[in-house]
């Protein structure tokens, strides 16, 4: 079976629609991919309103007892990954235990994103693990752009 999105205009099959059970045929009028695009546009243009929201869902009681059982359940596979972590990547893993150390004693102090001023959340970025102490301060978004810049730079320099 078919249906057509209103927003796009396309005819697609079934599955490219949400399910909703509001709906005659049980499906959204509008197709994954534009309700994604929508989602995002709205994400983007009330960013600090959502933070907010998140960071005030995430302080209920609930929610803390239901992460606290969670990241219990999961104890295992962390310390699994982190073994695998420090076998792959042990001056990531020295540098980072630096900072966090250094961040502990008070020698090394969070600023704001350096790119977008954020200042909540604010991840120590190594352009070198050399020099564990030499950090940029990035947020969680900036500090996943960066990477993948550097991802970018090193597929460029490859071909």
């Amino acid at each position: 079976m078919k249906k057509t999105c209103f927003k796009c205009g396309r005819e697609r099959p079934f599955t490219a629609f949400y399910k909703h059970p509001r709906m005659a045929d049980g499906r959204l009028n509008k197709c994954k991919d534009c309700t994604k695009d929508d989602v995002r546009a709205h994400r983007a243009a009330n960013i600090e309103r959502i933070r907010e929201y998140d960071r005030q869902r995430g302080q209920h009681p609930g929610r803390k007892e239901a992460n606290r059982k969670r990241a219990h359940k999961y104890a295992h596979k962390k310390s699994e990954y982190m073994k695998r972590y420090m076998d792959r990547s042990p001056e990531k893993y020295r540098a980072r235990n630096i900072v966090n150390a250094a961040i502990r004693d008070g020698k090394l102090k969070p600023s704001p994103c350096v790119r977008c001023g954020f200042a909540l959340g604010v991840q120590a970025h190594h352009e070198d693990y050399s020099k564990p102490l030499d950090v940029m301060w990035l947020c969680t978004k900036c500090h996943g752009e960066r990477h993948r810049e550097i991802n970018e730079e090193r597929r460029r320099s490859a071909a």
